[in-house]
This record gives C-alpha cells, sequence and structure tokens, in this order.
C-alpha cells in the first residue's frame, strides 16, 4: 500500500506539472490575440535572421531550394509543378488562407455581421474609404514615377491577426460593439483584396488550364446542388482547380476563395450539420498558428545592410507608409463620421468617437495582405525590400498609435462592464485550443 501510495503521489505530481505546462500552452491559445503574437515573433526573428551571418542561408533555402510535385515522362509530357521554397508560400499555403478567408466572407454575409443592410452599411462604407484613400495618397506620392504606381492596392489592406491582437491588449476598455465592426471592415477589405488581386495582378494569361478550371467549377456546383456534406469531394476538386488556376497565369490563391463559396453552410436535410463551419474550424488553427507565421518569416526579413535615409523616404516607402497610418484612419473615420451623421447607420453601441476614431487607425496594421500584394507588384529585389520597410513602418506606427489612443483615450464601459471577462473575442481561439488539445473535462487529455 505504501508503494502504490508513494508512486501515486509521484504520479500527481508528474500530471501537476504536466498539467500546469499544458494549461499554460491553452490559456495562451485561447487569446485571441495568440495568432497576432505568434506572427509577430515570426516576422521579427525573420528581421533578425535577415541581419546577421545567417542571411546568405535564409535568402538561398527561401529562393534557390526547390521543391517538385508530380511527373513528367522521357517523352516530354509534363505535369509537374517546381518553385522555390518562397513560392510555395506564397503560392501554395497561402491559398489554404484565402480558403478560410472565402469560408468567412460567406458565413459573415449569410447569417454574420454582414448579413442585412443595416448591419453592412457601415463597415461596408468604412472598408471603402479605407481602400480608397490609402491607395489615393500612394498614387500622389508615386504619380511622378510610374514604374512605381504598380503598388498603388499595397497600403490598401488591414491585417486582421494583427488589429485583434491590439485590441485584445486593450482590454476590456472598448465595446463589443467596436470589435464587430474592426471584423467586418477587415472581412469587406479581404474581399476588395481579393478582387484587386483578381484583376490587376494577374500576368501572363494562359487560357488553356482553365478547361480544367472550368470542370472543377462544374464539379464543386454540382456536389453544392446536391447537397453532398462531405469534405473529400470538395477538396479534391479544390486541388484540381487550384492548379489550373495556378496554370493559367490568374494567382493561385483566388482559387480557394472561389471555391469556399460552394461548400454548404448548412444540410438541407441535416441543418445542424454544417461543412463550411467545420472546415473553417479546423482550418483556424494551421493558418493561425502555421500559414501565417510562415508566411511572415519569409517575406518580413528586410536586409537593413546598405540601407540609407534614402530608402526611409523613397516614394515607395512614403506612399505605403503614409497610406497605411493616415490614409486609413482619414478614409475609415471620414465614411464613420460621413455615414452617422446623415442617419445612415446609427454609431456602434456604447462607442465614442474617440474609439472609432482609434479603431480607424489600427485598420492601418496592413502587414499580410500589404506584403502579399507588394510581393505580386514588384519583383525586384531592391523594390521588394522596400515594400517591406514602408509596411513595417506603416503598420508598426498605426499598431503603436492605435494601442495609446484606446488604452488611455476615454471609455464609455463602466468599471463593472470591465470587470467581466470578454467572452466574444475568446470563441474562435476556444475552437483553435479544442483543436489543438482536445475538449478539456476537468483534466486535460495530455
Amino acid at each position: 500500500m505504501a508503494s502504490h501510495h508513494s508512486n501515486h503521489g509521484n504520479h500527481d505530481l508528474d500530471t501537476e506539472n504536466g498539467k500546469s505546462i499544458v494549461v499554460m500552452m491553452r490559456d495562451f491559445f485561447r487569446l485571441e490575440a495568440a495568432g497576432g503574437i505568434v506572427l509577430i515573433c515570426a516576422s521579427i526573428l525573420a528581421l533578425i535572421i535577415a541581419n546577421s551571418p545567417l542571411s546568405g542561408l535564409y535568402d538561398h533555402i527561401l529562393n534557390n531550394v526547390k521543391f517538385t510535385i508530380g511527373f513528367s515522362t522521357a517523352e516530354g509530357y509534363n505535369l509537374a509543378l517546381q518553385k522555390s521554397v518562397l513560392l510555395w508560400i506564397n503560392d501554395g499555403l497561402m491559398a489554404i488562407f484565402f480558403f478560410l478567408i472565402g469560408l468567412e466572407i460567406k458565413r459573415e454575409f449569410l447569417e454574420g455581421e454582414l448579413s442585412s443592410r443595416d448591419r453592412a452599411l457601415l463597415p461596408a462604407l468604412a472598408a471603402f474609404g479605407g481602400m480608397a484613400v490609402p491607395a489615393a495618397i500612394f498614387w500622389f506620392i508615386n504619380q511622378g514615377s510610374p514604374e512605381n504606381l504598380a503598388g498603388w492596392a499595397i497600403p490598401s489592406a488591414t491585417d486582421i491577426a494583427f488589429a485583434l491582437c491590439i485590441l485584445t491588449l486593450v482590454g476590456n476598455r472598448i465595446p463589443i460593439s467596436l470589435k464587430i465592426l474592426l471584423t467586418a471592415v477587415a472581412v469587406i477589405d479581404d474581399l476588395g483584396a481579393i478582387i484587386i488581386i483578381a484583376i490587376f495582378y494577374s500576368h501572363g494569361f494562359n487560357p488553356e488550364p482553365l478547361y480544367f478550371a472550368a470542370a472543377a467549377l462544374v464539379g464543386l456546383f454540382v456536389l453544392n446542388r446536391r447537397n453532398v456534406l462531405r469534405i473529400a469531394p470538395y477538396i479534391l476538386l479544390t486541388f484540381v482547380l487550384w492548379i489550373a488556376v495556378l496554370q493559367s497565369g490568374i494567382h493561385a490563391t483566388l482559387a480557394g476563395v472561389i471555391a469556399a463559396m460552394f461548400i454548404p453552410l448548412h444540410g438541407k436535410k441535416n441543418p445542424g450539420k454544417s461543412p463550411a463551419k467545420m472546415l473553417e474550424h479546423n482550418l483556424h488553427p494551421w493558418v493561425a498558428f502555421l500559414v501565417l507565421p510562415l508566411f511572415g518569416f519569409a517575406n518580413a526579413g528586410v536586409p537593413f545592410a546598405g540601407m540609407g535615409v534614402d530608402a526611409l523616404v523613397d516614394p515607395v516607402t512614403l506612399g505605403i507608409a503614409l497610406g497605411l497610418l493616415v490614409g486609413k484612419q482619414i478614409g475609415i473615420f471620414g465614411m464613420i463620421v460621413l455615414a452617422v451623421k446623415t442617419g445612415l447607420s446609427p454609431k456602434p453601441h456604447n462607442a465614442n468617437w474617440t474609439q472609432l476614431y482609434g479603431v480607424s487607425v489600427i485598420c492601418g496594421i496592413g502587414f499580410t495582405m500589404s506584403l502579399f500584394i507588394g510581393g505580386l507588384a514588384y519583383h525586384d529585389v531592391h523594390m521588394q525590400a522596400v515594400v517591406r520597410l514602408g509596411v513595417l513602418m506603416g503598420s508598426i506606427a498605426a499598431a503603436a498609435l492605435g494601442y495609446c489612443i484606446l488604452r488611455y483615450g476615454p471609455t464609455n464601459m463602466r468599471p463593472d462592464w470591465r470587470d467581466k471577462p470578454d467572452e466574444s473575442l475568446r470563441n474562435r481561439m476556444t475552437q483553435q485550443v479544442d483543436f489543438l488539445f482536445g475538449k478539456r473535462k476537468g483534466q486535460s487529455k495530455w
């Protein structure tokens, strides 16, 4: 009995030690800010490596190491894709990111915060202003250099992961209505970016692979109309669609968005079953903690060696940085004021004008999508470094200024409201934690 008791005590101690580690991990991943924090850390690591003796290895692995999928024959028949690590991340993994965006857009428009005119009008107007004004600022600064104008859309994007990270750090000083507004603006912003990429950033159009893309789309349409709820057929056809779109010259990530539109939101005979929501639930942790950090690590590495003051005042750098920091707040806040003052839309509940301005500033964090569009706009190594510098400058400045406004500005939230935990921002991360660690009943399964 003594021996059994001793072993049991050791087992309890080990369990408690193991539990404490898992609980710490669980608490971190349960934060809505977790995805943004991981993305920030990956980007900082890329900056450190790009400016260290490892910079040559960093660049070699990303640009010179190539992977091939498919096969070819001696007769010259080739069904192989060969790309560098950087392009596999930007064209392949980011297609998963865009697929998730497509699922979120579909859900928001069918039954979420954008499902009615009253709900959608304010964020739609704000998103329009937040895309148009930054693009206009970039154009104004670079109008004397026509070769630079290809990057006009870079400062038009908002990074939802970073933005929600800042809101979470602010805490419960801001009402849930502002968090909903920010999310809705970012969703519409993503939709606008997708349309911009499709129209302006597809190169070397080759129509022949689109026959296969059309066949895949027909298959997805048939599956949707027959209300097939199994995921596997959709994934198979989406893969065919992705390869065909990639080979056509249209940017391959758009295949993810298009495919997501065909995933049923609810079953006709079984409304409780939702393939779209299940996919969104399962993909979110992989995107938040793998795809986006890898993208940030691969694209944020700016080598500062050889850069002088001229790089800081380069028209592209200034156009991007000022577009994000100044253009976003002018466009978004201006449209919000216009909509509220004219009676088109009510002011978000419990929010004051200072907080609305702070959220508009935070929307100037354009990291992920801005870097993505920058990679499509410019292929020159120097220009890409300038783009990264501008995105980092504008995004960091917007994050710092927006945080200070929301953290130290006036709030309408009563202290007893602020003491209550805000579960709304934790729902998404709770789903991620359940997926990563398993549902917890008393103790972790670990």
